[in-house]
């Protein structure tokens, strides 16, 4: 089947190009675009009015000749009719092109194709009963479709309501027990009236010569073909050996068609298995990549943290330090032993280690915090502490002592020895 050739066409337009031309059998596929192109792409609506074709325009299907013909006598007898079939068609149709522009058929205009078939089926049953084959309750259209989609035999009765053999045929053969068994069992069946729109069309499409007139569809070379055209009264007996002669010796085509489509669908499921194969290796990999990207972020982070904390550490101790050097530098100066004013402590400090030195009674509290602070060996926090009587000194403002007292104050004596206790861990 040719591809369009068009590439600005969608994928659900390629599709129904492509559709359409199994449909009506159009070997142009640029007329094909311009039919659903003037139907705004309806599948529906384009091929109805294809179907509403009458003159100068190929046939949806290929007919085979009207029976299977047997020997050299039926092959002599269809080349002899040839010519005559070939005139008589040529005058029908200019007849028909010419009576259109005088007196248009009514039945052209198709208004409700799927009421039409169901009318059918109803005037049919009132008649002949509810005991015949299956009827397909859809457009033509919609049968060719299914008979395609499904790779089953379509057979299509149109029925003649003014012809003398319709009667009979439907009472004593369409509506026969084998005939219904073997339609229902092996084919899809759609059925109109050629007073109906709907079968109108159809019958324009399929150019049938009397009634009663069956023709077998089937998928054939990719294409929707009448493999069978059965015309005029026919017996049950008879019927179901043309049929069953018509599918036996067309079922290859099916069968092939059936092996084609399984291994296209063998090879989409492999496909689709492949890519979803591949999917889940790219989403691990992908998993992975995360996981490992999440890792060195982790680390990242973590070493940010650790750096972070380093550089803070250092910064806190070189703050203390420059806090330290500060109080240093701001204690007054030690007082001589001879003042009668000054007061020798004893510090002992939390690593077993003394430290001596002398203060004025005048002076706060405070300078005794700050010497200690000073000092390279004692901890960042600390309290100070005396014995006699065991108290905690009030060395740094507090709630309780917002001006620290004097070592007077305080209660201290000449000589003291005072404890340091170290609070850096509470």
């Amino acid at each position: 089947m040719a591809a369009p050739e068009e590439q600005d066409l969608t994928q659900e337009q390629t599709e129904k190009l492509l559709q359409f031309q199994d449909l009506t059998g159009i070997e142009s596929m640029e007329q094909c675009r311009l039919a659903l192109e003037q139907h705004n792409w309806n599948m529906e609506a384009a091929v109805q009015d294809r179907l509403n074709e009458q003159e100068g325009v190929p046939s949806v299907f290929n007919p085979p000749p009207s029976r299977p013909l047997q020997g050299l006598l039926g092959w002599g007898y269809y080349l002899i009719m040839l010519p005559f079939r070939f005139t008589y068609y040529t005058i029908l149709d200019i007849f028909r092109f010419a009576l259109r522009f005088i007196r248009p058929d009514p039945r052209s205009r198709v208004t409700d194709p799927v009421g039409d078939i169901v009318s059918f089926m109803h005037s049919f049953e009132e008649k002949y009963g509810r005991a015949h084959p299956v009827f397909y309750q859809g457009t033509y259209s919609q049968a060719l479709n299914d008979a395609k989609r499904e790779l089953r035999f379509l057979l299509v009765y149109l029925h003649g309501d003014d012809h003398q053999d319709s009667d009979e045929f439907c009472r004593n053969t369409l509506c026969a027990p084998e005939v219904t068994s073997l339609i229902n069992s092996r084919m899809l069946f759609w059925a109109c009236s050629t007073n109906k729109p709907e079968g109108y069309r159809v019958s324009q499409a399929l150019r049938e010569n009397t009634y009663p007139f069956l023709a077998m569809i089937m998928l054939k070379d990719r294409r929707m073909t009448v493999v069978g055209r059965l015309e005029g009264l026919i017996q049950p007996d008879d019927l179901i050996n043309q049929l069953t002669f018509i599918m036996d010796a067309n079922q290859t085509y099916l069968v092939s068609e059936r092996l084609e489509r399984e291994e296209r669908n063998q090879t989409q499921v492999l496909r689709q298995q492949q890519d979803e194969a591949y999917l889940a290796s790219l989403r691990a990999d992908q998993e992975k990549e995360r996981k490992k990207k999440e890792e060195r972020e982790r680390k990242r982070r973590k070493e940010e943290e650790v750096q972070q904390r380093k550089l803070a550490e250092e910064r806190r101790r070189q703050n203390l330090q420059e806090e330290k050097e500060r109080k240093l530098e701001g204690l007054p100066p030690e007082p001589s032993p001879d003042d009668p004013e000054s007061v020798k402590i004893i510090f002992k400090l939390p690593n077993d280690s003394r430290v001596e030195r002398r203060f004025h009674f005048s002076q706060s509290l405070t300078v005794i915090h700050d010497f200690l602070f000073s000092l390279k060996e004692s901890p960042e926090k600390f309290q100070i502490e005396a014995n006699f009587p065991r108290r905690v000194l009030p060395c740094v403002p507090s709630e309780e002592w917002p001006t620290p007292p004097t070592l007077q104050e305080a209660g201290l004596s000449h000589t003291e020895v005072l404890f340091v206790q170290d609070l850096t861990d509470e």
